[in-house]
């Protein structure tokens, strides 16, 4: 007697799991004040795939990619990850007989760290705050690692082709497959690139008026590059997964037809909003997507098809986004008042308490004896240069001084040729504790709603603010303003 195969339906191993995650429509958190938005807002779950994240599309192109060019099991794989590139490596790995070696930033979540050692996976831990060309940051460590390590390969996702074109391969044609290209937006946290870049290609394609659109954390680069073309101070966030403090070739920024900026509490909050309202369980990442989503649906208020990408699984930040002790620590919930925002320092900084103060600026084409004068009759040491309302920069008195004692500038030469980048941008929401990292490093701080300058900030500003406030005891101090953060933002 034969007996039947009830096993015809299996898989022959997880691996084979990956992809052919569901779109999902979003209810309950588009609606505001009791209104819902114009545009009707989708997301695709790849926070379901077997290792938790769409990194598992990454590492298996990755992966087949490094056998076609000759990586044997037994040999190891090295990687820089926040978390979700080296639990996906790690998975194939355990399957395919690989050793796997993970450098990760010391702001991961402890779920993490542990969910890679969990695979088998060595786990090496880096300073999160220093440059991202520092020989201890985990870029450099793990490029290091693998040279040192025989018979390796370097994953190397900020660079390598393979990752956006996991994404052009995978990703893409599914989500068309599942839509058939009903959809006028393509909204996407900004990392590596891969996703943006990978999808963003493979749409134009398709339909070269669907809308690509990128959403970046207060602190990252990629937002004032993209409105401004200046490469500003980064500084560090809490938000992981999105973001960067450099430039990977990964990323296609080519592609963007728009870009979003959102904050951390933003992230935050909506991260705990999807799973509380919608049951969808994501990471920090998917709840910036979906916020940013937002802002740009309510920007344009017409009636659309917005589809965004969620990323990872909430599971890795139990101990953080879902713990309202770190929330309420870092002070992220409403109960927790902490020393205010930028807009508080603006009121302050106002006649009468009153945010009203007057922008003073120059126009790129000023002369530089118009901002001189400017800078005299202000009693100020620095100028925004603005050009139609959009920031092009800031020049400030030393500037003008050293290109005036080294002969390179005229008082007759424009200002626009003086301009720097060595400012940071912040929002009016931005928190106190945040700024002050932010003034650490950068010179001042520009303050922008959208596209429009609304302040500036230096160092003194923050510490009038600070002196007006009533005593504050030590322990009523925040611990983050007991020490400057470093300028460094950093995700997978």
């Amino acid at each position: 007697m034969t007996t039947p195969d009830l096993m015809q339906g299996a898989l022959n191993s997880i691996t084979d799991a990956v992809g052919n995650t569901p779109i999902v429509k979003l209810h309950k958190v588009t609606v505001e004040n009791g209104k819902p938005l114009a545009a009707d807002i989708y997301v695709k779950c790849e926070f379901l795939n077997p290792g938790g994240s769409h990194k598992d599309r990454l590492a298996a192109n990755l992966l087949r990619r490094a056998e076609e060019n000759g990586l044997k099991p037994g040999g190891t794989i090295v990687e820089a990850t926040s978390g979700n590139t080296g639990a996906s490596l790690a998975l194939l790995a355990a399957v395919r007989g690989y050793k796997c070696i993970f450098v990760m930033p010391d702001k991961m979540s402890f779920e993490k760290i542990a969910t890679l050692r969990a695979y088998g996976a060595r786990v090496v831990v880096c300073p999160t705050a220093v440059e991202a060309d520092d020989p201890r940051s985990y870029y450099k460590v793990s490029r290091r690692l693998a040279d040192e390590t025989p018979n390796s390969f370097y994953a190397n996702q900020y660079h390598n082709p393979a990752n956006p074109e996991a994404h052009y391969l995978s990703s893409a044609p599914e989500i068309w497959k599942q839509t058939g290209g009903d959809f006028d937006a393509f909204v996407a946290g900004m990392g590596t690139g891969g996703t943006i870049s990978g999808c963003g290609k493979y749409f134009k394609e398709k339909n070269p008026n669907i809308q690509v659109v990128g959403v970046d954390p207060v602190g990252s680069l990629y937002y004032d590059f993209v409105k401004t073309g200046r490469v500003t101070k980064p500084f560090s966030y809490k938000v992981e997964g999105i973001g960067e403090d450099f430039f990977p070739t990964t990323m296609n920024l080519g592609i963007l037809d728009d870009i979003v900026r959102v904050d951390d509490k933003e992230c935050f909050t909506m991260t705990r909003d999807l799973t509380r309202q919608e049951g969808l369980f994501v990471g920090g990442s998917g709840g910036a997507a979906v916020a940013g989503a937002i802002k740009y649906a309510r920007a344009r208020n017409k009636k659309e098809k917005i589809l965004v990408f969620l990323c990872d699984a909430g599971q890795k930040y139990v101990s953080k986004i879902f713990n309202d002790d770190w929330m309420r620590e870092n002070g992220f919930l409403d109960e927790a008042p902490g020393l205010g925002t930028v807009a508080d320092i603006l009121a302050a900084k106002a006649t009468g308490g009153k945010d009203t103060h007057e922008i003073v600026s120059v126009a790129p084409n000023s002369k530089v004896r118009e901002a001189i004068q400017i800078l005299k009759s202000m009693s100020i040491s620095q100028l925004p240069v603005l050009e139609n309302g959009r920031l092009r920069g800031i020049v400030a008195e030393v500037d003008i001084l050293r290109h005036l004692v080294g002969g390179t500038k005229t008082l007759d030469s424009s200002i626009g040729e003086l301009a720097e980048s060595d400012y940071a941008t912040v929002t009016r929401d931005t928190k106190i504790e945040l700024l002050n990292g932010v003034l650490a490093d950068a010179k001042v701080a520009i303050v922008q709603d959208g596209d429009r300058v609304s302040g500036i900030l230096t160092k003194i500003d923050l510490i009038d603010f600070l002196a007006r406030r009533p005593a504050a005891t030590p322990a009523s101090v925040p611990s983050s303003m007991l020490r400057a953060a470093a300028p460094v933002g950093d995700v997978e």
